[in-house]
Formats: structure tokens, sequence, C-alpha cells
């Protein structure tokens, strides 16, 4: 059995929707379909997941929703009248986000994550009707009726480990399952969303619960590839990676595949390999534990943004017992996690998301800082970016880390951070968000260029 999904390009209009129902067919031990909301036909285009957040903030702020509930309910009537399917799902479907725009607002939280999964919800319903048109078996499989149990809020969304016994029966449906990405429901019976681009998570955990042969990740790219096609000219691709690797890329900043989704298929060892929905033929990505690192240690470099350094001084600091976990305390207490922690003997410098700091919350840490751990300097600084590289065989080679600053130091940029994890997969460089760009590109032609042009 394997498991597919199929994010929101894919599915964007019927035409795509077309597509996805051929690769079903071509492979009948594709037997689970996960499915993102309909995205965007064009570059120009609006997602409905981003229409929906529009919807449920004015329902919030007690504007007029009309305008954008019948925006939403247009696309949806395009896609049906393409595929040929009977007005009375466009019904089902307009009737069901009727009720959820309204909806209990008494948590704000909820009542966006409500809207928002009616996106995959409605997607999903879509495509099983187009698969049963065209003669196959397939249904609509709720996610609550399934078991896909999720933590209560206010705790960040997670699937509770019973979940997996529950979902483990999927496997057992003679028709083909479609299945809505994105949510999943508490004991209680509240909906909760994962973060965007959590359908990738719910297709891991189904792969994971049903013992998978195989996670297929379909999308708009024939593969990885080893640099931002949109930073780097024709970067090379990727044919075969370890969860690992993936990981750390999809964190810097690779927005193929979520950053959180690999865990369940690593822990269930279930092979992903990364497609194309427009290219099915194309041999993709394939992710598994442990790959052949010998003839390129780096196996791709990537960037992110928003960052920013809370830097902390104080003499004496590797003498004071418990001042790192103090530190980190009083970011708990203000709900703000860390990345990075790179410290010298009286200095510490923990590196954060800007998106988590809030309005003069800044300014709340530093008087904090130093008032209650009496250092010497604290100050933050923003605008940084991360800049990453991966690979298993980074850590048997001798002078990568070399070659890399050399190649940053001929952009001219400086770099403000350097942070090896211990497993020795990524080499993380702190650098101005300015210089980005120009520092990705270096580094693919020192890393990439080299070893392609011989071949």
């Amino acid at each position: 059995m394997k498991v597919c999904k199929f994010g929101g390009t894919s599915l964007a209009s019927a035409q795509q929707i077309k597509k996805v129902a051929n690769i079903i067919t071509a492979d009948t031990s594709r037997r689970i379909v996960v499915v993102s909301a309909p995205g965007k036909r064009f570059d120009t285009d609006i997602k409905i997941t981003d229409h929906l957040i529009s919807l449920a903030d004015a329902a919030l702020s007690g504007n007029d929703t009309s305008s954008g509930f019948r925006q939403i309910m247009e696309r949806y009537e395009e896609i049906i009248s393409g595929l040929g399917l009977e007005s009375s799902l466009l019904n089902d479907i307009e009737e069901d986000l009727y009720n959820r725009l309204h909806s209990s607002r008494k948590d704000a939280g909820l009542f966006t994550d409500t809207l928002k999964a009616s996106g995959e919800d409605a997607s999903a319903k879509l495509v099983a009707a187009y698969l049963t048109a065209t003669g196959l078996s397939a249904q609509y499989c709720n996610p609550k009726d399934a078991g896909l149990l999720l933590n209560d809020p206010p705790a960040y969304p997670q699937l509770l480990p019973e979940a997996y016994g529950r979902l483990a029966a999927l496997k057992d449906n003679e028709a083909i399952c479609v299945f809505p990405g994105f949510f999943g429901f508490t004991a209680s019976g509240v909906l909760r969303t994962f973060n965007r681009g959590g359908s990738d998570i719910t297709g891991a955990i189904l792969a994971a619960a049903v013992k998978a042969e195989l996670y297929e990740n379909f999308t708009d790219v024939d593969s990885v590839f080893a640099a931002n096609p949109r930073v780097v000219d024709q970067p090379v691709s990727i044919s075969h990676m370890t969860y690992r690797e993936m990981r750390e890329l999809s964190y810097a900043g690779f927005a193929v595949l979520h950053d959180e989704a690999l865990m369940p298929a690593f822990r269930a060892a279930v092979p992903v390999c990364i497609k194309n929905t427009n290219n099915p033929e194309a041999p993709g990505t394939m992710i598994t534990a442990e790959r052949d690192f010998s003839e390129q240690p780096v196996t791709g470099i990537s960037a992110d943004s928003g960052f920013s350094t809370l830097y902390v001084s104080k003499y004496l600091m590797n003498r004071e017992i418990g001042f790192g976990r103090k530190l980190l305390q009083i970011l708990e207490e203000e709900q703000i996690s860390y990345e990075h922690a790179p410290s010298g003997i009286d200095d510490l410098s923990v590196i954060i998301r800007s998106h988590q700091l809030k309005p003069g919350q800044d300014a709340r840490i530093v008087e904090r800082v130093k008032t209650e751990l009496a250092a010497d300097d604290v100050h933050f600084r923003h605008d940084f970016s991360m800049v990453v590289l991966v690979g298993e065989g980074m850590r048997h080679t001798t002078g990568l880390t070399a070659r890399a600053a050399a190649a940053i130091a001929r952009t001219g940029a400086n770099i403000e951070m350097i942070n090896q994890g211990s497993s020795e997969v990524s080499l993380v460089f702190g650098i101005l968000k300015h210089d980005e760009t120009r520092v990705l590109r270096e580094l693919y032609q020192e890393f990439f260029a080299p070893v392609y042009a011989e071949l």
C-alpha cells in the first residue's frame, strides 16, 4: 500500500484534479490519498486557504463576509463544473462553509481553524466524488471518524500516540480513502489545524499508521533541488537524501516539504518520495534513513530570513551556575522558543524567530535580563538570515567550514554567527538579510559548480 499526498497546486483546478485521478488510477497500490486545499492556478492567484483566512478575519472584525464567501464558492463552482460533477456537491460545500462561518467565535483561534480546515475538507469531497464518477471505488474519509486525534489547545498541535492504532484501520478499506490534510480533532471533538503545510504531516502520519511501503508527496517540481531555483539558476536535482538532510533543509526554508512532516515516516521507517503531479514519470527525490554520500558531501544549501538575536554579556558568566537556564526560563515565560544558542565564556547569543516577538516585547525581555540576571550588556539585533549547508558526508570532509567561510568572505558579507549541530549534518551561518542572496549563490558555486562541471 502507498499513501500519496497532493499539494494545493495539484488541486487548483479541474484540469489538475484530472491529472491526480490519472496518477491514482495508474497504480492500484495508491489506496490512501491525502489532499490539500485548492492552491494557485497562476502566479497572481490566491489560494483557497488564504481566502478562508481573510474570511475569518472579516468575520471576527465584524466586517462584511458576503464578498469573501462568494469568491470561495466561485472557485468551487468552477472546479465542480469542470469535472462534470453534480451541483448537489456544490450545495453541500456551500452549506458546510456557511455553518462554519456562523459557528461560535468565542475562541478566535479555533474559529479560524474551523474555517481554514474547510478548504481541505471540501477538496477531499471533490476528489472522492470525481474518482467515483470515473468508475473507481473511492470515499471521503472524515478525520474525526478515522481517529486523527490531536492534543488540546493551547499546546502546540500534535498527534496523540493512541491515534496511530485507530488510523491503522484505514488499511482495511476496500475503497480508495480520500483524506483531508491539515487538521484533526481533540478527544472532546474540537477541530485543530497543524501549521501551514500541515497536509504533509497528515500524509506522513497516515503512512506511518498503515505501515505503507511508500509515502509519495506530489507537488509541482520534478524533485528537490540543491538550492532554491528562484535564487540559483538551474540548480542540480537531488535524487536521494536522508530524513535528517530533508528535515534540516525544510527547517531552513525549503518549501517542498513541511519541516515536521518527516518525523512520523522516519519513526516508522517509511520511505518518502517527492514527485511532480505535472510530470509523474520523473523519478523524483527519494528520502530514506541512509544514502551513499561518498561523491558529494554537501547535499543542499538553503537560507531563511526573519531571525533576531538576543545578545547577553556578563563577566565570569561561565562561573555562574544556572545562568543559561535562567535566561532560557525568561524566554519560556515570554512564550518564546529559540533556534540556536552559540556562546563564549562571557557572552551568549540566543537566536529566535522574529515573528514571535510582540510589539515592545524585545524591550521588556532586555530589561528582565538586565534586572534578573545582572547582565553587563543586553540587546537585540534584527533582520538576520540563517544560511544552512546540509549533508551526511560533511562530518567526513576536512576543510569544509573553511571553504564555506571563504566563499562568504568573497561576497563581502560578515559572518555574524556559526553553529554546527552535534550530528554534524548541518552547518549554519548567521548573516544579515540583505546579504542572503549573494551568499547563497556563492556557496552554491563553491560546492556544486566544480563537481558538476567535471561530469
